[in-house]
């Protein structure tokens, strides 16, 4: 399978925090591209080659007060072009930033996130991958009918 659509969860695939103790950033500063990411991300001809890159990632400190839903988002727009240098024109940011506890369809291992980036991007779930870090991650994919790769594999 050769996907056309690339989805990535954020922290502990792209980034880990900087601040001990922190699952995710609060802000710019607290968070460093893990080691692999830029090599691997920006090697790949992302606008010349019609591919597409997603993220999908659970913001849960957006309801707890510690960040904007804004913040969140620009930190992960930062985080892309880190590794790639640039944002690639067909680039979609989806967020789930209801409280860790909630019962959401957008927070994984619901698929919410990654169905809506699907839709956007046109893409068809066969033709797509979800890399992430965790069982949550794995589930979402399932769930989605998409096709799932381990971070650490991806990367490799």
């Amino acid at each position: 399978m050769k996907p056309q659509l690339f989805i990535f969860d954020a922290d502990g695939t792209l980034r880990r925090t900087t601040v001990p103790g922190k699952p995710c950033p609060d802000g710019p500063g607290e968070w460093q591209l893990l080691p692999g990411v830029r090599d691997t991300l920006s090697a790949i001809c992302w606008d010349q080659n019609g591919y597409s890159i997603g993220i999908a990632s659970n913001q849960g400190g957006v309801a707890c007060g510690y960040l904007t839903r804004e913040s969140a988002s620009r930190l992960l727009v930062d985080m892309v072009v880190s590794a790639i240098g640039y944002l690639p024109l067909r680039s979609y940011i989806e967020l789930c930033t209801c409280a860790p506890i909630a019962n959401c369809q957008c927070r994984k291992p619901a698929p919410g996130m990654l169905l809506r980036i699907l839709q956007q991007s046109g893409v068809p779930a066969d033709q797509a991958l979800f890399v992430g870090d965790s069982e949550e991650d794995m589930e979402a994919a399932k769930r989605a009918g998409m096709h799932f790769s381990w971070a650490e594999d991806f990367f490799a």
